[in-house]
C-alpha cells in the first residue's frame, strides 16, 4: 500500500515493537510528529526539555531492558543536541536509534534554516548514519538501524531523513524482523582449548567481569562459571550487577577506585579470566604492571578489543553467553580452597571504610541498599556519588546500575533515570547526583513532572564538583580552580517551582526518614542532601600507578 515516509516511520517502530519514543519537535520533523499524534495510543512519546535529554533516556531504557531505545530530534540544533547522548550510548556499547529529519533535498548543502550535516556529525560515535533522501528508501534504513543497533557489540545507529522523503509516498508492506543471532561463527575451538587448559592448571585464578556480560545476559552461565572455576570475582563500573554481589566469592570493583582485595588479587593471579570488558585505563592503572603474574584469557565479542589496551595471552571472540556456556561444558569442577581463603583475608584485613560520625555519601548509599533491599534500579551521573553507588549499593542483577561509564556523561543520569522508569514503571529508580551533574540537566525534572514519572533524584550536595576538587586536593597543591560552587541555588524551592516533591537532609538522623518518604512517594522527589565538600573516594589509585598502591585515608595519614 502506498504511504507517505512519515506514516512508514512509525509503520516501521510499529514492526519493532518500539512502544515508547523519546524527544522534541521541530519544523523538519513535522510530518513525523503529526503521525505519531495519530498513534499516540500505540506510542507513547515522551517530551523532554532538551534533546540531549531525550538521547540520555532513550539509553536508560534501553540500558533497563535490553531493547532497543529511540530518541527523535528536528534538524539543526536539535540534532545536534543528540550529539552528547549518542556520544554516551556508543562508549558503553548500548542500542540506540536516533531518527532526526533534515531540510528537504532541494535545500541540502545550502546553508539552509537549521540545515546540518548530522549523519556526518555523527560518524566517529555511531556505528552507521545514514541520510535518507526518498520515501522508498525510510523502510529499508529503518529496519537496517535496528539490526545494526542490536547486532554483534550493541551500538548507536543515526538515520536522518530529508523533509520531502517524509511527505512523498512510496510502497509500504510490514515485515517481520530477523531475531538478532548471537555471535557465535568466530569462537576458534584452539582458543577455547588452551583457554580450558590455563584454567585448569591455575592456582590462583581470578574472573574479571565487564560491561559485555551484562549486555549479553549472561548472569546464569557466569554464575556457573565462578563455581566450576572455584575462583573470586571482581567487576568494572559497567560490568556490575552481571555475578551477584552479595555472593562470598564477589571481591567488588577493580582499578581506580576499586577495592584493595579487588586490586591486590588481580596483581596475585596466575590467571585472570576477562569476560566482556576493554580494559579501560581506569581499571587497569599502569599498563606496563597490570596482572603481570597472570596468564590473561580475553572473551569479548568485539575482536578489536583484543590487545587493544593489554597484550593477551589468550583471546577468545565471540558472545560471552555462547562462550560461558562452551567453556562450562570442557572445564569440570575445580578446586582453590587456599586461595580463597587469602582473598577473603584480603576482604577482612583491607575492607573499605569511612567516617561514619557524620552524614556521608557512602553511608547514604548504605541505607539506600538497606531501604530498597537492593531492588532498585540505580542511575548516577559521574563523579565521587557514581562511586560510592558503584562502591555501596550491592547489585544482584544485571541492568541495576545505569551510568555513564566510557564517557564519563554529566548531566546523564536524570534523562536516563526518567527512561529505566517509564522502561521500568514497577521499581524504585533512583539517581544519585553530585550538584555539579544536577546543574547540568536539572530541567529534566520539569519533564519528569509532566510526563508523571516519579522518580527519585538523590542529591549528593557537596557545593563542589567534588572529583575535580579530590584531584585538585591530591595532586595539584589544593588550588581550588573553579570547582566551588558557591552560590545561593535551593534544590528544595527549585524541585517544588517545577512541580516536583523537594525534601533536604542536613543530619544523619534524617536519612530514613527522608528516604523513606521519598519512596513512598508517587511523585518526583528530589533530595538535596547536604554532605562535606572535602570528602573523598577511596581507596584510590594514582593516575599511572600500580594498582596495588591503592590507598585510602588511613594510608595517607600514616604518610603524613
Amino acid at each position: 500500500m502506498q504511504l507517505t515516509g512519515s506514516q512508514i516511520v512509525i509503520e516501521c517502530l510499529k514492526e519493532q515493537g518500539v512502544d515508547t519514543v523519546f524527544g522534541y519537535p521541530g519544523g523538519t520533523i513535522l510530518n513525523v510528529y503529526d503521525e505519531l499524534y495519530k498513534h499516540s495510543d500505540e506510542i507513547k512519546h515522551i517530551l523532554t526539555s532538551h534533546e540531549q535529554g531525550a538521547s540520555h533516556a532513550a539509553d536508560g531504557y534501553a540500558r533497563a531492558t535490553g531493547k532497543v531505545g529511540v530518541c527523535m530530534a528536528t534538524s539543526g540544533p536539535g540534532a545536534t543536541n543528540l550529539v552528547t547522548g549518542i556520544a554516551t550510548a556508543y562508549m558503553d556499547s548500548v542500542p540506540l536509534v536516533a531518527i532526526t529529519c533534515n531540510v528537504g533535498v532541494n535545500l541540502l548543502g545550502k546553508d539552509s534554516f537549521q540545515e546540518v550535516d548530522i549523519s556526518g556529525v555523527v560518524m566517529p560515535i555511531t556505528k552507521y548514519s545514514h541520510l535518507v533522501k526518498s520515501a522508498e528508501e525510510v523502510a529499508p534504513a529503518i529496519r537496517r538501524a535496528f539490526q545494526i543497533a542490536q547486532t554483534g557489540r550493541p551500538g548507536p545507529v543515526l538515520i536522518d531523513i530529508a523533509k520531502n522523503a517524509t511527505a512523498d509516498k512510496a510502497e509500504y508492506k510490514r515485515v517481520v524482523p530477523d531475531i538478532i543471532p548471537r555471535s557465535t561463527d568466530k569462537i576458534d575451538q584452539n582458543s577455547i582449548d588452551e583457554a580450558v587448559k590455563a584454567i585448569k592448571k591455575a592456582k590462583r585464578p581470578v574472573i574479571f567481569v565487564g560491561g559485555g556480560a551484562v549486555i549479553a545476559n549472561a548472569e546464569k552461565e557466569l554464575k556457573e562459571f565462578v563455581q566450576r572455576v572455584d575462583a573470586p570475582v571482581c567487576d568494572s563500573l559497567m560490568g556490575k550487577g552481571a555475578f551477584d554481589g552479595t555472593d562470598d566469592k564477589y571481591m567488588g570493583m577493580l582499578g581506580m577506585h576499586g577495592t584493595k582485595t579487588s586490586n591486590l588479587s588481580v596483581c596475585e593471579a596466575d590467571v585472570l579470566v576477562v569476560i566482556g570488558s576493554r580494559f579501560s585505563d581506569r581499571v587497569i592503572g599502569n599498563s606496563k604492571t597490570f596482572a603481570k603474574k597472570a596468564k590473561i584469557i580475553q572473551i569479548d565479542v568485539d575482536a578489536t578489543e583484543i590487545n587493544k589496551n593489554i597484550l593477551v595471552d589468550i583471546d577468545i571472540v565471540g558472545d560471552a553467553k555462547s562462550v560461558l556456556e562452551i567453556l562450562n561444558s570442557q572445564i569440570g569442577q575445580l578446586e582453590h580452597k587456599e586461595w580463597l581463603a587469602k582473598v577473603e583475608d584480603h576482604k577482612k584485613t583491607k575492607p573499605l571504610t569511612y567516617d561514619d560520625s557524620t552524614v556521608t555519601g557512602p553511608y547514604v548509599i548504605e541505607r539506600l541498599y538497606e531501604l530498597t533491599k537492593g531492588d532498585a534500579i540505580i542511575c548516577t551521573e559521574v563523579g565521587q556519588h557514581q562511586m560510592w553507588a558503584a562502591q555501596y549499593y550491592k547489585y544482584k542483577k544485571p541492568h541495576q546500575l545505569i551510568t555513564s561509564g566510557g564517557l564519563g556523561t554529566m548531566g546523564y543520569g536524570l534523562g536516563a533515570s526518567i527512561g529505566a522508569k517509564v522502561a521500568c514503571p514497577d521499581k524504585a529508580v533512583i539517581n544519585v547526583a553530585g550538584d555539579g551533574c544536577f546543574r547540568m540537566n536539572m530541567n529534566e525534572i520539569a519533564t519528569a513532572v509532566r510526563s508523571n514519572v516519579p522518580i527519585i533524584e538523590l542529591v549528593l550536595n557537596n557545593s563542589v564538583l567534588g572529583m575535580v576538587r579530590q584531584w585538585q586536593t591530591l595532586f595539584y597543591g589544593k588550588r581550588y580552580s573553579n570547582t566551588v560552587l558557591n552560590d545561593a541555588v535551593d534544590y528544595v524551592k527549585l524541585a517544588e517551582s517545577m512541580g516536583a516533591k523537594g525534601l533536604r537532609i542536613t543530619k544523619k538522623d534524617e536519612v530514613d526518614a527522608v528516604l523513606t518518604e521519598a519512596l513512598n512517594s508517587d511523585v518526583p522527589v528530589v533530595i538535596d542532601c547536604v554532605i562535606d565538600s572535602d570528602d573523598k573516594v577511596f581507596p584510590m589509585v594514582a593516575p599511572g600507578a600500580n594498582i596495588s598502591d591503592a590507598f585510602d585515608a588511613e594510608d595517607l595519614k600514616n604518610k603524613q
